[in-house]
């Protein structure tokens, strides 16, 4: 009885998919010899789709990595698309073994759905994009207009509190689908596009005419973002937090798919550092993998750092500046930290 009771309040669907998965993901992995792994449709930078259907993106190099770090082959990865509305559903049946698609934590996601945010991995947060004509300088200058928003996103209600919050009204103009809300602000219909502000400098991009848009300088939230897995697999979730802290700890240490046999044959290199590469302890046992996952992980992908740079630095299809930003390492002033690996 109680147990039916608790699964009222947090929603059956979601309960019920955290029982069906408890302890059981990593054996259904292995078991199929493939990640499953949830994407968004195609945001430049972080997911989109060649020609041929293959992916890439820094969360699509995140899936990459925890396939390395399960089956030692970054490789083994099946990319399965999905809408905003449509994601957690995905999750929650089953579909996908995790989503990594910079997905925002926020309380009631994390309490109410019978998800985990196991490790943040981008820190971001929502800005507002204008035509240039408009002539506004700040997202305080736009009482009354039309706002352009995607469905089954965290924007709406921080669009409304951003609105409220400093007195000014607004009407919302909600689409199913984030090219028809691009097409509609293109348009002219609405007079703000938001998202989060790295979405906003991939969308713009996309624009015809970009040069003719301007990404205001306000914040108006705060976004942590993240892969995202089934609430009640506390294993699955331990793999997935250390596989994210372990790209950050290998950049903080200097280790890259460049040099890490060489570090990993160093008899000299820091005690955290073999313990990382799986020379030392048995730390890949206590999650039931391989003690060289994190080495095979860097191997295959590299660190923290060079994910970025490969995606979103000089040579991405989107550039988003890393320096003096909440994504640099936390010794470079930033808030990428892994705890210690010992």
């Amino acid at each position: 009885m109680k147990i039916k009771m608790y699964a009222a309040a947090l929603g059956i669907a979601a309960f019920s998919s955290g029982i069906a998965f408890a302890n059981g993901t990593l054996d259904q992995v292995k078991g199929r010899a493939e990640l499953l792994c949830g994407v968004g449709e195609n945001f430049a930078g972080f997911f989109s789709p060649d020609a041929t259907g293959k992916y890439s993106g820094f969360d699509v190099d995140f899936c990459h990595a925890v396939a390395a770090a399960t089956l030692g082959d970054a490789a083994k990865v099946k990319f399965l698309p999905a809408t905003p509305s449509a994601r957690f559903p995905q999750l929650q049946s089953g579909q996908v073994d995790l989503l990594s698609r910079s997905v925002t934590d926020t309380f009631s996601r994390d309490g109410s759905l019978g998800l985990d945010f196991p490790v943040i991995m981008f820190y971001d947060g929502h800005a507002l994009m204008v035509a240039k004509s408009l002539g506004v300088a700040s997202g305080k200058d736009l009482d009354g207009a039309n706002v352009c928003t995607q469905t089954g996103l965290s924007t709406e209600v921080i669009i409304a509190d951003y609105f409220k919050s400093n007195k000014m009204t607004y009407k919302p103009v909600v689409f199913d689908s984030r090219d028809q809300a691009l097409a509609a602000f293109e348009s002219g219909r609405c007079d703000v596009f938001s998202s989060d502000r790295s979405t906003l400098f991939a969308y713009r991009a996309a624009l015809k005419n970009p040069d003719n848009y301007v990404v205001l300088d306000d914040t108006i939230s705060k976004s942590l973002n993240g892969p995202v897995v089934r609430h009640g697999d506390n294993n699955w979730e331990d793999i997935i937090r250390w596989t994210g802290y372990a790209l950050i700890a290998a950049e903080e240490f200097g280790v890259t798919s460049k040099n890490v046999d060489e570090v990993k044959a160093d008899p000299a290199a820091p005690a955290e550092v073999r313990r990382l590469l799986g020379v030392e302890g048995d730390f890949g046992a206590m999650l039931g993998l391989p003690n060289e996952w994190a080495y095979n992980v860097i191997k295959s992908v590299g660190n923290y750092g060079e994910i970025y740079e490969r995606n979103l630095g000089p040579q991405g299809k989107v550039k988003i500046p890393r320096e003096k930003t909440l994504n640099a390492l936390w010794k470079d002033g930033g808030a990428m930290i892994a705890p210690s690996f010992q």
